[in-house]
């Protein structure tokens, strides 16, 4: 049963809260439906002089759109905290939030964005030195797992690696569920790339979508997309690095130091969210009826392990590993210098250890990571 609650605390929420009234713009990204303005609400509650403003509503992206500081101040008024849902969706944003930095410091702006391709380029520049920037990302296991057993989160582990952790999926079950899920990825997860992107065609960026669900876990050719989707492999590049900057896939590139049959090209893209994923494809089947039971394993642990990483503030570097004669490594990080490599087996199914990488990459630590241990690597 998945346990049902009004507002469940984000690990971001501290650090973002640490960073206000500090003179900066505090920037929060995310995609749609992850609970960015669940988490602005809350902010809102706990400071009463302040005030939202939803940048999807055209009064608001009018008034803010190439305003003077004056006018600026008149709209906001005497409010000390102001929270711009959905930043992107107004006209050089970036040079609105400068004004507000250098003329009223007494005011904290915290800005939203569900795609880091147009609030992040409309304030780079602007906003040089005079930002925070946090990333929230759909629930994860360690945020779900507070006050649970360890029982309590093996229980919920199948419903996870099928339905996903987006807020409104995850707190609740049933039916519900594949509703609630259906609904996000039809109605909101192309909203800005197909908005901001002006891209016409619709249907070849959800063919791209289901051949990237299809292929998950598996080494990724841009130019095999290309042929099985028919269009040109620039095509598929552009909608792949879109597609990422609005937070639905990320990749993981190569590991390539020693060897020289090392894969240097190919790269492994995955999915943020295992729940969309699955709605791409159809298929809601539970564990049981599945064939594809060893990708969804490991394309959940590893976004599972990213959020981790992010919501910890830890920064690895990431990658996969594989040589030409087909020697692979699921998963590595290099922290600080030392390689920890980690291979993702649903079953407790015996592996043998990666002598090859082990050799070539000495003092670098190795574990396959199955449905029995997995708590101690996500939370």
């Amino acid at each position: 049963m998945i346990k049902s609650m009004n507002f469940i605390q984000r690990q971001m929420q501290k650090r973002i809260e640490d960073s206000l009234f500090k003179g900066k713009i505090v920037v929060i990204y995310g995609a749609r439906q992850v609970g960015k303005t669940t988490i602005v609400k809350h902010f809102q509650e706990k400071y009463p002089d302040s005030v939202y403003l939803n940048c999807d509503e055209p009064d608001v992206r009018e008034a803010l759109t190439d305003a003077s500081s004056v006018e600026i101040k008149s709209f906001i008024g005497d409010k000390k905290l102001v929270f711009l849902d959905e930043a992107q969706r107004v006209k050089n944003i970036g040079l609105s939030l400068k004004l507000i930095v250098e003329n009223f410091p007494e005011i904290q702006v915290v800005a939203t964005g569900s795609s880091s391709f147009d609030l992040s380029n409309q304030i780079s520049e602007p906003l040089t030195g005079r930002k925070y920037e946090f990333l929230i990302y759909p629930f994860s296991m360690q945020e779900l797992s507070v006050g649970q057993s360890e029982a309590d989160i093996d229980r919920s582990i199948e419903n996870r690696m099928i339905f996903g952790m987006y807020p409104e999926v995850a707190t609740k079950s049933g039916e519900e569920q594949k509703e609630a899920l259906k609904s996000i990825a039809k109605s909101y997860l192309y909203k800005d790339v197909l908005q901001y992107q002006n891209i016409k065609n619709p249907d070849v960026l959800e063919k791209l979508l289901q051949a990237l669900a299809l292929q998950m876990g598996n080494e990724v050719s841009y130019g095999e997309l290309a042929e099985a989707i028919r269009v040109d492999k620039k095509t598929v590049i552009n909608y792949i690095d879109i597609l990422e900057k609005a937070f639905i896939i990320f990749q993981l590139k190569p590991f390539s130091r020693n060897l020289r049959n090392e894969l240097k090209k190919l790269r492994k893209i995955y999915f943020f969210d295992n729940g969309i994923r699955n709605a791409l494809v159809n298929n809601f089947n539970p564990i049981s009826l599945r064939q594809d039971v060893g990708s969804l394993w490991e394309n959940f642990m590893i976004s599972e392990r990213v959020k981790f990483n992010n919501n910890n503030n830890i920064d690895n570097n990431i990658y996969f590993w594989r040589t030409h004669d087909k020697k692979e490594i699921d998963y590595i990080e290099d922290r600080g210098g030392k390689l920890y490599a980690f291979e993702f087996k649903w079953k407790k199914d015996k592996t043998k250890e990666p002598k090859t990488f082990l050799e070539a990459y000495q003092n670098s630590k190795f574990e396959v990571i199955n449905s029995d241990n997995y708590q101690k690597f996500v939370l």
